[in-house]
């Protein structure tokens, strides 16, 4: 498991990635700096087998590319080699990764805080998950663009009516949970989407 590491601090930020986000985590991280005054120390794991690696059960692919194949479980595992009870965790991700995170909280209560950004939350039947499940994470930022459910895919047009769905659900159970909705699409600035997860969830922490 290859990591890139930012910063120290005894609050860590973890955030699973793929390679093709790469280039711009160092961005990510100079735009957390300047969202919150608050001091973290950033971990990315890079994720091999982004479908395989990240999915928390096997699913049939709902695009072209390989069918989902429920490694989350052995990925959860080594990311929390990472970590040791005498820090504070916080963990996120973009898409998949966000989805992936929000799962890590109903396995594991070592992450205060959850940072979901657009994440897959149509994955098939992860709402009834989360209603059959109790999370053990604090604290939960949802966010999801504003044209994400505008898609002709019928599996990944139902991404809004699941996230609405998840925030209300996560409110019933007294998580802190907040949802912002973004303009525009899936793809529109990942990195400037989860730098202002992962600030939110600092600063409200702080107060």
């Amino acid at each position: 498991m290859k990591t890139h590491e930012f910063g120290k601090s005894d609050t860590v930020l973890i955030q699973p990635v793929g390679k093709h986000e790469l280039p711009w985590i160092e961005n990510e991280v100079r735009e957390i700096h300047r969202l919150t005054s608050a001091d973290f120390k950033y971990i990315a794991v890079e994720i091999d087998d982004w479908n395989d690696d990240l999915s928390p059960w096997k699913a049939q692919a709902v695009f072209k590319d390989a069918d989902f194949g429920g490694g989350a479980v052995k990925t959860l595992e080594k990311i929390l080699t990472l970590c040791s009870d005498k820090k504070k965790y916080y963990i996120g991700g973009y898409s998949l990764a966000g989805l992936f995170s929000l799962w890590a909280a109903y396995q594991t209560d070592i992450f205060t805080g959850i940072a979901a950004v657009s994440p897959s939350v149509w994955f098939p039947g992860f709402i009834d998950y989360m209603r059959e499940h109790e999370i053990k994470s604090k604290t939960v930022y949802l966010s999801l663009g504003d044209r994400e459910e505008k898609t002709r895919n019928p599996v990944m047009a139902q991404v809004g009516n699941c996230i609405r769905s998840g925030d209300d659900w996560l409110k019933e159970c007294g998580v802190d949970c907040t949802l912002e909705w973004n303009s525009g699409n899936h793809y529109r600035e990942p990195d400037m989407r989860t730098a202002k997860a992962f600030a939110w969830i600092l600063n409200h922490e702080k107060n």
